[in-house]
């Protein structure tokens, strides 16, 4: 199951932006972060997928989602231009972003690489 992520949230469990200037991921599981809206068509399709691969790598991979209309400083801070867009975190080594609605093979093969 994925968890909806505020400010206070990413600082603590993903990245405190405000006091680390290096990126360092604070998290135990590598981590996709679901940056989307409510009213985005897209964003609504690629949301049972991205539950489907929660459950498929349940104890393996974290799997968040933040609303860019509520959390719009997240999104700004990681170039969110267009929506919906993943950002893919390893456990070491710097995040990557996918953009779009991506088909569930793509996706499950980049979850697969960061695993």
């Amino acid at each position: 199951m994925s968890e909806h992520l505020t400010k206070i949230k990413f600082q603590q469990e993903i990245f405190d932006y405000e006091r680390e200037k290096e990126w360092k991921y604070r998290g135990t599981l590598p981590a996709v972060i679901d940056f989307y809206a409510d009213w985005c068509f897209p964003c609504r399709m690629l949301a049972p997928t991205l539950e489907e691969l929660a459950k498929k790598y349940e104890g393996k991979l974290k799997v968040y989602k933040v609303n860019t209309d509520e959390e719009g400083e997240l999104a700004s801070l990681f170039g969110v231009r267009s929506i919906p867009t993943l950002l893919l975190i390893p456990k070491e080594g710097k995040p990557q972003i996918l953009v779009g609605a991506l088909p569930k093979a793509q996706l499950d093969k980049a979850i697969q690489a960061i695993l």
